[in-house]
Order: C-alpha cells, then sequence, then structure tokens
C-alpha cells in the first residue's frame, strides 16, 4: 500500500513550491514557523503526517538559514513519524566545498550532506550539483536531476546559426562538451586564472568563436564576474553574439549590474533560486513541472531515467 504523499515548503521557496505543489496537483501542507526575539526559530507541521510520504521542498541559498530550517523541518517530520522524507533541494548550498583544495579547510559539501542524513531525511532530490561526485557524500539514494533537459529545447527553439558552446572555466568543459555533443555544435573552453575567490586576475579562450553565436554553460552564477567577463572576451575575439545558460542564479554583490553593462545578449536561468529582482537580460526557465514530475514517479516507484539528458 502507497503512503499519501505531502509537499511542505521552506520560507525561502515559498514561491518555488507552491508552482511544484501546482504541477503535483495537490496544494502545500501547512507549516507555521514560530520565531523567537534572539532570532531561534521553530517549525510546526499544522497537519498530521504519520506514515506519510513527505517532500520538504528548500533550496539552500543564503545558506545558514535556509539549511538550518531544512533540518529542523527534517527532524520535525521524522519526530512525527513520517515515513518517507524527501529532501527536495533544488539549489544545494556548500556545493562548491567538494573538496580540500588547501591545507586546513573543510569539505563543506560533505558535512552538509552528513548533517541532513542525520537529520533523518531518507531520500535527496536535487539539481545540477556543483561537482557530480557530491551525490556519493550521501548515504541515501540521490535523484541528481540536470536543468539541460529543459535548456536543451530552449537552445534549439533559437535556430542559431554557427552555434559554439562554451565553458566560462576549464572546470564545466565536461559540461560544455556535453552540451555541443548533443546540440551538435562546436565548443571552446575560457581559461581562467584567479587573485583569489570571485575575482579573475586573467582570462583567455582556448578555440575559435570568429564569426560564431556562442552560448556560455555553467551551473551557477555568482557575482557574474567569470560569465560577464568571459563574454566581454568572447566578443572582443570576434563571436557574432555571446548568450548564457546557468542553473542557479545566486547573482550576489552587483551582479545585476555587471549582467546588464556587458555584453551578453541574455542570461536564461532557472527558478531554483528567486530573483531578487526583475533583468531585462534574464529569463527564468521554470524546474516545477519536472521536479513535480520526478517527485510524483519516485513516491509510485516508477522509473525515473527518462528525465536525466545529460
Amino acid at each position: 500500500m502507497i503512503p499519501n504523499a505531502k509537499i511542505f515548503s521552506s520560507r525561502g521557496s515559498y514561491a518555488l513550491a507552491k508552482r511544484i505543489a501546482d504541477a503535483y496537483g495537490q496544494p502545500l501542507g501547512k507549516v507555521i514557523f514560530t520565531e523567537f526575539s534572539d532570532g531561534e526559530y521553530q517549525p510546526s507541521f499544522e497537519e498530521t503526517v504519520r506514515g506519510n510520504r513527505v517532500f520538504l521542498i528548500s533550496s539552500t541559498h543564503q545558506p545558514n538559514d535556509n539549511l538550518i530550517e531544512l533540518l529542523l523541518m527534517i527532524d520535525a517530520a521524522k519526530r512525527a513519524s513520517a515515513k518517507h522524507i524527501t529532501a527536495v533541494i533544488p539549489y544545494f548550498g556548500w556545493a562548491r566545498q567538494d573538496r580540500k583544495d588547501k591545507p586546513r579547510v573543510p569539505i563543506g559539501a560533505k558535512l552538509m550532506a552528513d548533517l541532513i542524513t542525520a537529520a533523518g531525511a531518507t531520500r535527496i532530490m536535487t539539481m545540477d550539483l556543483h561537482a557530480d561526485q557530491i551525490q556519493g557524500f550521501f548515504e541515501i539514494p540521490v535523484d541528481h536531476l540536470y536543468a539541460s533537459s529543459l535548456f536543451l529545447p530552449h537552445i534549439q527553439s533559437l535556430n542559431l546559426e554557427n552555434l559554439t558552446i562554451a565553458s566560462p572555466d576549464m572546470g564545466g568543459s565536461k559540461r560544455a562538451n556535453a552540451y555541443a555533443k548533443a546540440l551538435g555544435a562546436e565548443v571552446v573552453i575560457c581559461y581562467k586564472q584567479r587573485k583569489k575567490a570571485n575575482e579573475i586576475e586573467k582570462m583567455t579562450v582556448i578555440g575559435d568563436v570568429r564569426d560564431r553565436n556562442v552560448i556560455l554553460v555553467d551551473d551557477m552564477v555568482d557575482t557574474a564576474g567569470t560569465l560577464t567577463k568571459a563574454a566581454d572576451m568572447l566578443m572582443e575575439e570576434g563571436a557574432r553574439s555571446v548568450m548564457a545558460y546557468c542553473t542557479h542564479p545566486l547573482l550576489s554583490g552587483n551582479a545585476y549590474e555587471k549582467i546588464e553593462n556587458s555584453a551578453l545578449s541574455k542570461l536564461v536561468v532557472t527558478d531554483t533560486i528567486p530573483l531578487k529582482r526583475p533583468s531585462d537580460k534574464i529569463e527564468v526557465i521554470s524546474i516545477a513541472e519536472m521536479f513535480a514530475s520526478v517527485m510524483k514517479k519516485v513516491h509510485y516507484h516508477q522509473s525515473i531515467s527518462d528525465s536525466f539528458i545529460i
């Protein structure tokens, strides 16, 4: 006998969760948050979850608050005797800390995986992790979805001639190559040297972009420094146009200003993270239908392999 499914949201992902719940075909479950004067808060499910499959939707952007909120909700569901607890984390924060890149630093992604598992989650659903190996940090099943399932049809609908796919850095070369292969396009790589985190010293392009329509692909855009510098450089190298497709729009600091003043003609993102403000250069594609479909298949023990393109 398949248990009932209920969907709840953290405060930071409420708009996305509402779209997912609508696509799933049922209302969001009721949860309230009690706040104390010192900043502490307590979530409370205002309906029974005993014996149910609970989907808790929460991206962990602004990771300190949203992660703790998710952990508390998982613990509450576990102590309320939920049968299955699926943490739906469209954007998994701390994912850039997937290894020790210098001495005496943490592997933050592994620590966060341990915390989520220890809290009581029985399954994870996420999208475009910064590094694929993070799936192995969890001791529970992970459904790792790809925005390429949405981005590839959108790119194909543009009918661009002389298409070239570009990675804004060496780390994204595998993703760029996969997109290029699926689209039958050429691929180039931007090589950058950093002074420190979020600050680029020098950037060059590996490959020819002259008279090409270039599309940059990446898993996230944070300060937009790399992305806009790459776009400007590609135009200087003779590109006909430059667009970008990035899954997670962190867009911190003065990222909006950088994008609006750059050579980028358009930035296409998903709604894993809500935009801080609209921009004429930014287009949003919703992941709600995809996540709702996969959640329903997981609930009814159906295969989800057709949800993976790259």
